[in-house]
């Protein structure tokens, strides 16, 4: 697969360069120019058990031609340890649990993957790398978990202070060594514009090798597009229909990633774009005009986004066209107390926990059948919900919807006792700068 910028669409370069760039040197956003056929993989991926099979599989044929089979097969394995989890609710409804790994949140495929595959990359270099990452949550903590202690690599995260969760901002503040955190006096998008404004800085893109690890960077969607080849295929699971696939979110990047897994293939039936009351996409799909604005703070933090960088992947896909965007995803916003609301009711119907970003996904697919059976539309559709998050990582607003405290893995609760490694700073990119060059120029 080759990848160009939306502006540049004829400079075409490879997965590793991509994967190290991060943003292209005008601006914009990497978008893989060639479309892999995943069709004639599909009747492989229905007969194998595991994920693990299913990521190995998926990754020979989609990083080629820059990792050939044989080298594609034991980085996917080695990256990806972990599987995701499909949970049937009811007769309509499936969750695909993606938080079983080591940040408890479906960032670590894509952040884990990315941490290995530029390890890989790197070994045969002496000069370190820099790589910057700004999160509005869960972000964070999967990249400073897949990348602390490899070699070669320092990174520098930065998040908006007081508007990610106590257990979040412990996960990403409490590793130090090669992991830095900035806490900015301001929003994600605050953090976001930080990001780019520094990549396209001259001084610091002549002293420093910066690089992403958030959405930003496309070598973190491809990887993303392995479990929805595997939840879309377990036909035990899901039906022989092609299902529907309801996506919590903010930054677009996880929603964009089964877009691709679409794009090249895999059958699906209609995406179900679930935002909270940052719903600049929706609004979108209703009328035809993208209107950024201030990012507004909810209980599904990690979703606060005013100004989704993706979304400029999703209408290259579409060719810029709103119609054709919207005949294949369709947008919901859910406020805090139906997001409350859903949690309570998904605990006693059926007797598990979730967090908010996963109750957003399941009040938005549960409105779709609604809508559906009410226009007199298939009754046997079928959704799969991804459940982002373990519920452990809001607890506090878990217990308030159900009354509950849910049980925290071991994995989480041992950064609570580790104190906070942090440095505050304003929204400004001098004040970026200055840190980066004293720290690593």
């Amino acid at each position: 697969m080759r990848f160009a910028s939306q502006l540049h669409p004829r400079q075409l370069v490879s997965f590793r360069d991509a994967l190290f760039t991060g943003l292209a040197a005008d601006g914009g956003l990497y978008h893989p120019v060639d479309a892999p056929d995943l069709a004639p993989l599909l009747p492989v991926l229905r007969r194998l058990r595991s994920f693990q099979q299913v990521a190995e599989e998926g990754c020979a044929v989609l990083l080629a031609p820059d990792l050939p089979p044989d080298r594609a097969r034991p980085l996917a394995r080695r990256a990806l340890p972990f599987s995701p989890l499909l949970r049937r609710l009811d007769e309509r409804i499936v969750l695909l649990e993606l938080f079983h790994g080591p940040s408890c949140a479906f960032k670590d495929f894509g952040a884990q993957f990315l941490g290995a595959a530029m390890e890989a990359f790197l070994e045969a270099e002496t000069r370190r790398i820099q790589i910057l990452v700004a999160t509005s949550g869960d972000t964070g903590s999967a990249v400073a978990q897949a990348f602390h202690g490899r070699a070669g690599i320092d990174v520098i995260i930065l998040y908006p202070s007081g508007r990610v969760s106590s257990l979040q901002e412990k996960q990403l503040t409490t590793l130090g060594g090669n992991v830095h955190a900035l806490e900015v006096r301001g929003s994600f998008d605050d953090c976001q514009r930080l990001v780019k404004e520094a990549f396209q800085d001259r001084t610091l893109g002549a002293r420093l090798r910066l690089t992403s690890a958030n959405s930003i960077n496309v070598g973190r969607l491809i990887p993303q597009c392995l479990y929805y080849l595997h939840a879309a295929t377990r036909q035990r699971k899901v039906g022989r229909e092609p299902p529907s696939i309801c996506v919590p979110s903010g930054n677009f990047g996880n929603l964009t990633a089964g877009v691709y897994a679409w794009r090249w293939g895999l059958p699906v039936r209609r995406f179900i774009a679930a935002t909270n009351v940052n719903d600049v996409v929706p609004l979108y799909l209703q009328s035809g005009r993208f209107e950024p604005r201030p990012s507004t703070p909810t209980l599904s933090n990690a979703m606060d986004v005013g100004n989704p960088s993706n979304f400029e992947r999703l209408a290259e896909i579409f060719g810029g066209s709103r119609d054709a965007m919207a005949s294949q995803i369709e947008g919901r916003s859910i406020t805090d107390e139906q997001t409350l609301a859903t949690m309570q009711v998904i605990h006693s119907q059926y007797g598990i926990l979730v967090d908010p970003h996963t109750a957003v996904g399941y009040a938005a697919a549960r409105d779709h059948l609604r809508d559906s059976a009410a226009e007199g539309r298939s009754r046997r559709e079928q959704v799969i919900v991804l459940s982002t998050a373990h519920p452990a990582k809001f607890s506090e607003i878990v217990a308030r919807a159900t009354g509950v405290v849910p049980v925290m893995p071991e994995r989480l609760s041992k950064c609570l006792a580790l104190p906070k490694q942090s440095r505050l700073m304003g929204t400004t990119l001098r004040e970026l700068s200055e840190f980066l060059l004293d720290s690593f120029g």
